[in-house]
């Protein structure tokens, strides 16, 4: 049994790849994939300037700027753990123990939820002076 499972994780199925080849290898792919990617990225981009005007428009205490100028799927909000635990708690929100949050999560529909939740934790417990880690 070690040496069938040993064999299944040291050599993942290679269906990936092949779906990787093919994608790449053909031109109609290979632009629609472009497509889905930009449409992705764009989706994530808006939503960090709608958080930022959200957050901004409630009066949030703090620097937000740096939810703009982080890229990828992930953002630190500055909020610390004591925030983290709050968010969880009053509002079931979950982000990670130091404070960063996942852009994708957010969508149109939860943005004004996810902004008050944020403001209202920042107002509860204020914040030290938000440092951007990065």
């Amino acid at each position: 049994m070690k040496k069938i499972t040993r064999a299944l994780v040291s050599n993942p199925p290679n269906h990936g790849a092949r779906i990787v080849a093919t994608v790449l290898n053909n031109p109609a792919l290979y632009e629609e994939w472009k497509q889905n990617l930009a449409t992705m990225s764009g989706r994530i981009l808006h939503m960090r300037q709608l958080l930022y005007e959200r957050l901004l428009a409630l009066g949030t205490p703090g620097t937000w700027t740096h939810i703009l100028e982080h890229i990828g799927l992930f953002t630190y909000t500055g909020l610390d753990a004591n925030h983290v635990e709050r968010m969880k708690i009053i509002h079931h929100i979950y982000l990670a123990s130091d404070g960063r949050i996942n852009i994708a999560g957010i969508t149109s529909g939860n943005v004004d939820y996810v902004a008050k939740a944020i403001d209202e934790t920042v107002k509860a417990l204020p914040l030290d002076g938000f440092t951007d880690p990065h």
